[in-house]
């Protein structure tokens, strides 16, 4: 195997690792707050943390969930040449596919913010500046997450970054699948606004 064989091995290897740390979960159990699993929607993200009432909490597991998508490309930009691109799949497939926990993760709105950063800052502002936005106006977290994944391949081709378009469009479409149920809701006019509990 050549030195990029193996770098991109490595990549999403170490991509995953840090992907597939449960930061919601650990977070909540440590604080006392018990298995966020048996909460809300049963999901370890940010969104369900802050339905335990504790958005410290909730805030920093978003920024957790982030950096280790950040972190994942960043150590394998600087120590595994051309292993970058599958450190950030390894991540965001790491976060929804934990096999700690059964395979059963987030929905990868933070960690996908994090690789973005990662990959090309430029990224990772349009995604920011659309999920806040979107968040801020519509006051619904699946909504924001949906449509900053929508933003992440447009800015990608916009930023002549092609190479990662596919890479991109293929982390959109799995963000969409993880919030199947959300969008149903969304048709239907029944899901919950930031502060209001979901049954």
């Amino acid at each position: 195997m050549d030195d990029i064989g193996f770098n991109m091995i490595a990549g999403l290897l170490l991509g995953y690792l840090l992907g597939s740390i449960p930061f919601g979960l650990l977070l909540t159990k440590a604080s006392g707050g018990g298995d966020i699993r048996n909460i809300g929607s049963g999901n370890i993200g940010a969104t369900n943390v802050l339905r335990t009432g504790r958005k410290g909490l909730a805030a920093l597991t978003l920024l957790l969930d982030l950096l280790k998508g950040f972190f994942a490309v960043f150590i394998a930009t600087h120590y595994l040449p051309g292993g970058a691109a599958f450190a950030a799949a390894g991540a965001f497939f790491g976060h929804l596919y934990p096999v700690w926990l059964g395979f059963k993760g987030g929905k990868g709105v933070a960690t996908y913010a994090g690789i973005l950063f990662g990959l090309f800052w430029q990224g990772g502002v349009v995604y920011a500046i659309a999920w806040i936005g979107a968040l801020l106006i519509f006051r619904i977290s699946s909504l924001a997450g949906l449509l900053a994944a929508l933003c992440a391949p447009v800015a990608a081709a916009y930023f002549g970054r092609y190479d990662l378009v596919a890479l991109l469009v293929a982390c959109t479409l799995i963000v969409f699948w993880k919030h199947r149920t959300n969008i149903e809701n969304l048709m239907d006019g029944t899901e919950p606004r930031i502060g209001k509990s979901k049954g």
